[in-house]
């Protein structure tokens, strides 16, 4: 199972940006999807974005045209740059790791950064 480690999470105020880097435990290119969701005080955990192992990338509507998610193969490190934040965007975002180990889809999920929009 693939180990990840979030970080860069902290309080920005509204239109302000932050980016999270997320660090796996194996090579990002040996990994089918690296994504990054969100979990909301008192709701469900929400995609946010998405990078394959082909660096095609996958935004949900309510982040597209703000948020980039992006990897660094030298570095090994994942990241999600995110701009113009909004309250709404508060939440814990976590790193998630996807795997196709025959033919079965394996997850794997970082610890979480919180994140906090507010004035």
């Amino acid at each position: 199972q693939v180990q990840l480690v979030e970080s860069g999470g902290g309080l920005v105020q509204p239109g302000g940006s932050l980016r999270l880097s997320c660090a796996p435990s194996e090579n990002i290119f040996s990994i089918n999807t690296m994504s990054w969701y969100r979990q909301a005080p008192g709701k469900l955990r929400d995609w946010a974005a998405s990078i394959t192992d082909g660096g095609i990338t996958h935004y949900s509507d309510s982040v597209k045209g703000r948020f980039t998610i992006s990897r660094d193969g030298a570095k090994n490190m994942v990241y999600l740059e995110m701009n113009n934040l909004k309250p709404e965007d508060t939440a814990v975002y976590y790193c998630n790791a996807a795997q196709i180990v025959a033919g079965v889809v394996k997850g794997s999920w970082g610890q979480g950064t919180q994140v906090t929009v507010s004035s």
